[in-house]
């Protein structure tokens, strides 16, 4: 790749510049985000100039353009807290989790009101087969002293003992 002359890295500057403007206005093309891969698509710069570079030595050094990229990281973290969202996809993103707390919070609740209904459930149960229980002995104890006499079956025509019709 051929170096730079001053000129050209001016321009790339100064296309930088307004594409980053354009992004921090809101101004995102289509399937684009507020980032710096569209931000050097939308310069017609290559994204690697933003990061830093290595010498064949091993050191590092700044990418021509990294400076552009820290001060675009630095105005849209300063946009973010401000409560400005720049990234309509950011701000779904945000909704989104929030839906998905609010979601989990009342799963957790619903859960937890399943979990008492089923001990009310088994304990229900348990009464009633207690109660069934007692009763069947009782009326094994009853036929058992044999001093219990059964009613006479009610004819179906005539009313029941103790009817008041």
């Amino acid at each position: 790749m051929a170096r730079l002359t001053s000129d050209e890295r001016e321009r790339n500057e100064e296309a930088v510049r307004s594409a980053m403007d354009r992004l921090l206005s809101g101004n995102l093309p289509p399937g684009g985000k507020c980032d710096l891969k569209t931000l050097a698509a939308e310069a017609g710069v290559s994204r690697t100039a933003f990061y830093p570079k290595k010498n064949r030595d091993g050191t590092t050094r700044p990418g021509p353009y990294q400076h552009l990229a820290e001060e675009f990281e630095r105005r849209l973290k300063a946009l973010q807290e401000a409560g400005q969202i720049v990234d309509p996809r950011a701000a779904q993103i945000e909704r989104l989790k929030a839906q998905v707390a609010e979601l989990k919070e009342r799963l957790a609740k619903r859960d937890e009101a399943l979990a008492e209904l089923t001990a009310f459930k088994t304990l229900a149960i348990s009464r009633l087969t207690a109660q069934h229980e007692e009763i069947t002995r009782l009326r094994e104890q009853a036929a058992a002293v044999g001093n219990v006499r059964r009613l006479p079956a009610a004819r179906s025509s005539t009313a029941p003992y103790g009817s008041c019709s």
